[in-house]
């Protein structure tokens, strides 16, 4: 009982979050379908070929819904989604849930292989980098880190696919694991994708927190620490690391947020049988209740993700529920 009026502002904070989360959803899902319906040329029309004649097009506009207005299409769609109906795919019959759990688990593997890769990478660099801040080592650890920001992830997935896959032969080119693959066949056909996605968020990752880490440092309490002749390892890791956790936390979710939301181009580049590849498949073949669905389900992603980060940098820094 005690506890209940500390937590009342975090029930508040998270309850706030979470109905600006489904407004931003709701907001999104009305940008999503607009934009999807308003895209030149006629489905129908693309759906049965140039040859279809008029009367076979209409017929297939009242069947897909396209003939009534568009508030009512999307007032449809969007009572279909929380119901849990996507509807079916143009392109197959099939019903978009079912597309989605096939390919949803692949991308979620994907980002938690370059995850657990990337987070322990970046922040051990991180605190490596303000531990030894002007040395040699930090230089070259923010001129690698300057140069993989600045490389598109596509250019970086294909210099490595060009080494080692082509020249030395040592991972294929190709990422899709095939039916019913093990975990030795996930790992090592996903491992070039990965490494892409790791290249690309661990140095923002490490950059952010060696930033957080050096602007801690300037603290009172750590010059009284040097003081004491406290070592510089434990200055950084028991006093500078713990007090640096929620901007590092930030930026982990919102890193973490992007290796789900944003492998569309490195999926394509593999041919990694995941959502991104699902979306980018479905905008060629005019399969919209594909691409509205998978666009819905990023920003939901990366939404949630947000959510969590707040949440986290709370819990390690309460002062955050009392901004000054």
């Amino acid at each position: 009982m005690s506890g209940g009026p500390r937590d009342h502002p975090l029930r508040r904070m998270i309850l706030m979050r979470l109905g600006i989360g489904l407004f931003t959803l709701l907001v999104i899902s009305v940008l999503v379908f607009l934009a999807v319906s308003l895209l030149p040329g006629d489905i129908a029309q693309q759906i049965l070929g140039q040859s279809a004649t008029t009367e076979t097009v209409a017929a297939l506009r009242r069947e897909l819904g396209l003939d009534q207005p568009l508030i009512t299409r999307y007032f449809a769609w969007i009572g279909g989604i929380l119901t849990g109906d996507f509807g079916r795919s143009l392109a197959n019959g099939r019903p978009v849930a079912d597309l989605l759990a096939a390919r949803l688990g692949n991308t979620m593997f994907l980002a938690a292989y370059a995850a657990v890769i990337a987070v322990p990478l970046a922040v051990t660099l991180g605190l490596l980098a303000a531990l030894w801040r002007g040395s040699w080592f930090d230089r070259c650890v923010n001129v690698i880190s300057l140069s993989a920001i600045s490389f598109p992830e596509f250019f970086i997935a294909y210099i490595l696919m060009f080494w080692l896959s082509v020249r030395l032969g040592w991972f294929p080119s190709m990422a899709d694991p095939g039916a019913n693959p093990s975990l030795a066949d996930l790992l090592g056909k996903a491992f070039l994708p990965a490494v892409t996605l790791v290249l690309v968020v661990t140095a923002h990752m490490m950059r952010m927190t060696r930033a957080a880490v050096v602007n801690v440092l300037g603290a009172p309490y750590i010059a009284m620490a040097r003081l004491k002749g406290v070592s510089r390892w434990r200055i950084i890791t028991r006093h500078a690391l713990p007090n640096a956790l929620a901007p590092i936390i930030n930026v982990i979710a919102l890193n973490v947020a992007w290796l789900i939301t944003g492998v569309v181009i490195v999926e394509v580049v593999f041919v990694y049988p995941g959502l991104g590849q699902l979306m980018v498949d479905s905008v060629s073949n005019r399969d919209m209740p594909v691409v509205q669905a998978c666009a819905l389900i990023f920003a939901a992603v990366y939404v949630l993700l947000n959510l969590i980060a707040d949440v986290l940098a709370i819990a390690t820094n309460p002062r955050l529920l009392h901004p000054r």
